[in-house]
């Protein structure tokens, strides 16, 4: 019996990984997103599917575990000086978000016909968006560090916070039979607040002093799930628990090794939570009522869209911007439309509180995971569409003020804003260009000189008095950009003298191509420096560290002009010559070796 138990769980195991493999990465392929895949694929070996597994309730309560972990990770997060870097954003725009979205999801709630005690319920699981959606979608769009980017984090921080006090009110409300908080789960929480630092901090340093990774790891999850069971049993919500145990330890020297031991559980258990509940999704439903949930989804998307989009201009001058241009507020508007994880926690919360029938949980739920297999194409479209039509005016490129400088500076990042700051220390006058508007915004709230344009238009470099100019600074990253800057400036100005920056090997030689004589390869200097520093903390014998790190710098730079003298593009010849070098240089230090034990010996 025991035998046939094990089997037919092992079974449905390698249904639940055998689904997530094929489907996850394909949802991701397509640009669709993880979580839908993971929600296809609990589709899929559902009950009305394929019928693999059908007791999905069983597994949405072991995944539980994955919101769980979630919840201590957000709280890990919340360190004080992040909070205050995002105040405005988080506090302003967040709370801003998840009320109106709040009000009204809740006025839909009571246009469908949901009871009155239900209605703030529903409002505030549509305000939720889905930050395990939302922060792969930046990554692969490579937004994270853009304006919307940055706020979209900041309003999915904000809505992870209000989660909490969520829950406890409807535990505190629901007219369901399970534990009501009294003056133990208070005395708790103060013991907590006062003794849970430390405490937790001793757990951990013993851990680490005395066991391996997999210890750390293994007391990692038996803190948070010990608190957040502790919690549960009081009355109080685990998702609580675990979120006290996060913000306990953000500021403890633990913070990071917490994360990468704890996030491939919170992630393999996340992804079980949404296949659980994609395996709850009623398709009969879909199929013999679809108007209603799909109502539901084109609501969240749409009315979500349009209410960030609003809200983002009312409040741009609150985040520090005396105007919001359209298409930020926009891409907000529409990265933030769906649906979250945590509008299904909230559901079954109210369900087990007395507040949804099932009947309800089971239509609002397919609207949410409807709306996160809209949103994907939602996005898409507006990307599609915003590169086709502006929505607002282009900025015009800025027109840099006559002042005859000594230096145009292209580029204004990491390189560029160094260069700059050692030229300001020398009263050396420059003008600095950036193709950035945004970076350009920023850079100039600390008193940056620097002019918005792309220094690929020549009547730009005309405007920024390159005539003028004894020293033309390449500090554009983009390898393609910077070669066809490097041309024009050596066609139109050829008595310029221009230093570059690489991003390297191939830029580096693609730039002396051009017949450019001082190129620095960005990474070139510190990397050397840190194998200078690694040596030295190795401390090792009869090593001359100087004249060991001399010589290797005098051959990579024989090497590199060896290189500079084969074709570009030439990749045979420059694997020969790469072959040839590293011979040399392996008979050169051993040569120094031997007359060093030589040496020594004598």
């Amino acid at each position: 019996m025991m035998g046939r138990i094990l089997m037919h769980y092992s079974y449905t195991f390698i249904a639940l990984l055998a689904a997530a493999v094929v489907l996850v990465p394909l949802f991701r392929f397509l640009k669709l997103g993880g979580v839908l895949g993971y929600l296809m694929a609990g589709v899929l070996i559902g009950p009305y599917v394929l019928g693999i597994v059908k007791d999905a309730h069983t597994l949405l309560e072991i995944a539980e575990l994955g919101v769980t972990l979630l919840m201590f990770l957000v709280g890990l997060e919340l360190q004080p000086a992040r909070l205050y870097a995002l105040r405005r954003e988080v506090f302003g725009l967040g709370a801003g978000q998840v009320l109106a979205c709040s009000t009204v999801g809740a006025l839909g709630a009571w246009a469908l016909g949901l009871p009155l005690p239900s209605l703030w319920i529903v409002g505030a699981a549509f305000a939720m968006s889905s930050t395990a959606f939302i922060l792969p979608m930046l990554t692969d769009a490579n937004a994270g560090q853009s304006r919307y980017g940055r706020e979209s984090i900041a309003v999915c921080i904000f809505q992870d916070l209000a989660v909490i006090p969520i829950l406890l009110a409807i535990n505190l409300l629901g007219t369901s039979s399970g534990k009501v908080p009294g003056w133990p789960a208070f005395i708790v929480l103060v013991c907590l607040a006062f003794f849970g630092r430390r405490l937790l901090g001793w757990v951990f340093a013993y851990a680490a002093r005395f066991g391996n990774n997999e210890v750390f790891t293994a007391a990692a999850l038996c803190v948070t799930v010990t608190i957040s069971a502790g919690l549960d049993t009081l009355g109080l919500s685990a998702s609580l628990g675990a979120f006290i145990a996060g913000v306990l330890l953000a500021d403890s020297a633990f913070k990071h090794k917490l994360e990468a031991s704890i996030a491939p559980f919170e992630g393999l258990l996340l992804g079980m939570f949404f296949m659980a509940v994609g395996m709850g999704v009623n398709l009969t439903l879909l199929i013999n009522q679809p108007a209603l949930p799909l109502a539901i989804a084109c609501g969240i998307i749409f009315g979500k869209a349009l209410l960030i989009y609003a809200l983002r201009r009312l409040l741009a001058p609150l985040l520090g911007q005396s105007a919001c241009d359209s298409a930020t507020a926009l891409r907000l508007g529409f990265t933030l439309a769906v649906g979250g994880e945590f509008a299904f926690v909230l559901f079954q919360a109210a369900q087990s509180s007395g507040f949804l029938s099932q009947a309800n949980v089971d239509t609002l739920t397919l609207g949410v995971v409807l709306s996160m297999a809209l949103a994907p194409l939602s996005v898409l479209g507006l990307n599609k569409l915003m590169r086709q039509v502006s929505t607002a005016p282009k900025r015009d490129y800025d027109t840099p003020e006559r002042s005859n400088p000594t230096v145009v500076i292209a580029g204004f990042g990491r390189v560029g804003q160094i260069v700059g700051r050692l030229l300001n220390a020398k009263n050396i006058p420059f003008i600095a260009l950036d193709a950035s508007a945004d970076h350009v915004d920023t850079v100039r709230q600390f008193g940056n000189k620097i002019y918005y344009g792309d220094a690929q238009e020549l009547g730009l470099l005309e405007s920024a008095q390159m005539q003028h100019a004894r020293l033309f600074v390449l500090a554009v990253d983009d390898v393609d950009t910077s070669i066809h800057i490097a041309n024009l400036v050596l066609q139109h100005y050829p008595s310029v003298k221009i230093i570059a920056r690489a991003r390297n090997r191939p830029h580096y030689l693609r730039l002396r191509a051009l017949g450019i004589e001082f190129v620095m390869r960005e990474t070139w200097l510190s990397s050397v420096e840190l194998a200078k520093a690694a040596l030295v903390a190795l401390d090792a014998q009869g090593v001359d560290f100087e004249q060991f790190i001399a010589r290797f710098i005098e051959h990579d730079e024989a090497m590199l002009a060896k290189q500079a003298a084969v074709a570009v593009g030439d990749m045979a010849g420059l694997i020969e010559v790469s072959k040839q070098s590293r011979a040399e240089l392996e008979s050169i230090l051993l040569a120094d070796q031997e007359a060093k034990l030589q040496t020594s010996s004598s």
